[in-house]
């Protein structure tokens, strides 16, 4: 069996339907399907498959497998799950969406904006469908790409996606796989490209099934979420297909055009070939095969180049890494916080590394993992690492789960946001941040099996005395936890959040316009922090000129010098202005000659050649 030969349930072109599934120990499978009393003996084929065929099967019927003629399972491969992770698999018929994005062909990547959206609090009503209707708040904001949080089907109604369990069905409670296609198809029509959220280092503890048939995982590494999935221990060669096809499936019948791979610092593979560069080669061959390029890019705190680097140099050539050291420096100096992994940032000169060189921890040791970390990043362009200024995980784990707008005075926000959407790297905005939406965004879950609750419960709170030095999370189980994630959307037109929606429009356009996503690399910017006065200054070099910023990240004025400029700078952007609601600033609009500038307290400042 080959990668062109599919798991799950697939309709033919004949009115037959393939049912294919990976149980290499089993003795005997069996299929039974809705309102027909007989089961379906399937035949075993090569690579520990067994199959069967099926004539007058339709989209929308039920099935199960009975395995060693005992009980019965949904299928690990299943398409829909409508009555959620304990209930039976569901027929799809997958040629049957009638697509409208025939003109679409994704955009560059360094012309990606990334707006991470948690479908399920995203809107009131938490659906696919409701999604849609804000769409064009994106687009006018200046967003390139959506990301989606994981929407593979999980336990109950509620949960980050993170506790999947059925890696090919999207979740029913969301609308499914055609709400999730209508989402995809509307995007598309307006012009943003779609990143989905997917996660290979765990199954969600609720509903996995995929024990029952198989060593879908291993006992031989152990994830801060259980078991890790099975790459390079007996039976992985299939194990390893079932992901590269689930990578393939969301890109090739959903149309999205890439994916994020959840915490692959959790994803343990020995094997020659590494799981990450297989399926990395794999989605290559999709991309030419549908004339369109597909980008892989992965979550990772490993500070590891190799992820990011091509195969010749011994990369696995992802696109892209996230960069949590450009989070971890900006959120230290603006907040002072320095909890948990938060004592190794905290400086000026931290902020001013990330800048430049992408990692900060390139090699050096590292206070709170007392060894050494990471390597060195500045070789590659500044495109193939995302950054951000808050997320899901930094603010669903931090202390009260609260965002930076509850943290941070309303200048900080905007200085934030600056750094965030001037810097060389791929900006990613989570959910409300353009706004400064006030809600939390908690933890939340829905299993049914009460002892896992409280497991989870106890199991987040070492983890929160471990890392952060506090406990006490909040009730991940209730209703009201994951209600008060949801965000307030009339927030948007009301007073310093309508202001602050304005500024990250400016910023965004003027990104655009300034051509900030143009790839760079470390040489290109020349760089001074001052940890005493808490400013940065640096020099960009672009094709069509030189970028001055200017940061003063103290909650005091500060004065700098300015060299004589070969060529007169003159004013673009400038935070502390009174359209933005700052206190005003008398920042000369062109600067000729060598002199003092004072700047406002938690300002940002932007000048230009031309």
């Amino acid at each position: 069996m080959t990668l062109d030969a599919r798991i799950g349930a697939i309709l033919q072109q004949n009115g037959q339907c393939q049912f294919t599934v990976w149980g290499p120990e089993l003795t005997s499978v069996d299929l039974e399907l809705e309102a027909t009393p007989a089961a379906v003996p399937m035949e075993p084929i090569d690579g520990g498959y067994w199959s069967a065929t099926v004539s007058g099967v339709t989209a929308g019927t039920h099935y199960r497998y009975r395995l060693n003629q005992a009980d019965s399972f949904p299928d690990p491969a299943s398409f829909y799950q409508p009555e959620g992770v304990h209930g039976p698999s569901a027929v799809v018929d997958h040629s049957a969406y009638g697509w409208g994005d025939a003109a679409w062909s994704n955009i560059p990547w360094p012309d990606y904006v990334i707006y991470e959206l948690h479908i399920g609090t995203f809107t009131p009503e938490g659906t696919f469908a409701a999604a849609i209707a804000r769409l064009p708040d994106l687009k006018a904001l200046g967003i390139t790409a959506i990301e989606i949080l994981p929407v593979a089907q999980f336990p109950g109604d509620r949960n980050w996606g993170y506790d999947g369990v059925f890696p090919f069905a999207a979740q029913s409670s969301y609308g499914g796989p055609e709400g999730l296609k209508s989402l995809v198809d509307a995007c598309h029509q307006q012009g943003l490209a779609v990143m989905l959220d997917v996660v290979y280092n765990h199954f969600g503890p609720e509903g996995n099934y995929t024990g029952q048939y198989g060593p879908y995982t291993t006992e031989k590494y152990r994830t801060p979420w259980g078991s890790a999935i099975n790459f390079d221990d007996a039976w992985c060669d299939r194990v390893r297909q079932y992901c590269i096809e689930n990578a393939l499936y969301w890109l090739r019948e959903f149309h999205i055009d890439g994916l994020r791979l959840d915490a692959i610092h959790a994803i343990y593979d020995l094997s020659a070939e590494h799981i990450l560069a297989e399926m990395a080669a794999a989605i290559a061959a999709l991309s030419d095969q549908l004339g369109k390029p597909l980008y892989l890019t992965a979550e990772s705190d490993l500070n590891d180049t190799r992820i990011i680097r091509p195969v010749e140099q011994g990369g696995f050539a992802l696109q892209a890494q996230w960069c949590d050291d450009f989070h971890h420096a900006l959120h230290t100096v603006i907040t002072g916080e320095r909890y948990g992994y938060y004592q190794d940032f905290g400086t000026c000169t931290n902020l001013a590394t990330s800048l430049r060189d992408r990692f900060i921890y390139s090699g050096k040791f590292s206070p709170f993992r007392r060894r050494r970390h990471g390597n060195s990043a500045t070789a590659l362009p500044s495109h193939q690492f995302i950054v951000c200024a808050q997320n899901h995980d930094q603010i669903g784990n931090a202390k009260g789960s609260d965002r930076l707008s509850k943290l941070v005075p309303f200048e900080a926000l905007k200085l934030t946001a600056a750094v965030l959407l001037t810097s060389p790297y791929i900006p990613l905005l989570f959910m409300g941040e353009e706004y400064g939406e006030v809600a939390p965004f908690q933890y939340f879950i829905s299993h049914g099996d009460p002892d896992l609750v409280k497991a989870v419960y106890e199991g987040r709170k070492r983890e929160f005395r471990a890392a952060h030095g506090f406990g006490e999370p909040a009730p991940a189980h209730e209703v009201a936890t994951f209600e008060m994630s949801k965000l307030n959307w009339h927030l948007r037109q009301e007073g310093q959040h309508q202001t602050l929606l304005r500024f990250y429009q400016h910023l965004l356009e003027l990104r655009r316009q300034l051509k900030l996503g143009t790839p760079s690399y470390s040489r290109d910017i020349a760089i001074t922090s001052d940890d005493d006065q808490q400013v940065i200054v640096y020099q960009r070099a672009m094709a069509n000129g030189l970028l001055l910023c200017l940061m003063n990240l103290s909650p005091a004025p500060n004065t700098i010098d300015i060299p004589h400029p070969d060529q007169p700078w003159v004013l673009k952007f400038d935070s502390a202005a009174v359209e933005w609601s700052g206190p005003g600033s008398a920042l000369p609009e062109k600067i000729t000659a060598a002199q003092s500038l004072e700047l406002s307290p938690l300002s940002f400042t932007l000048y230009g050649v031309t």
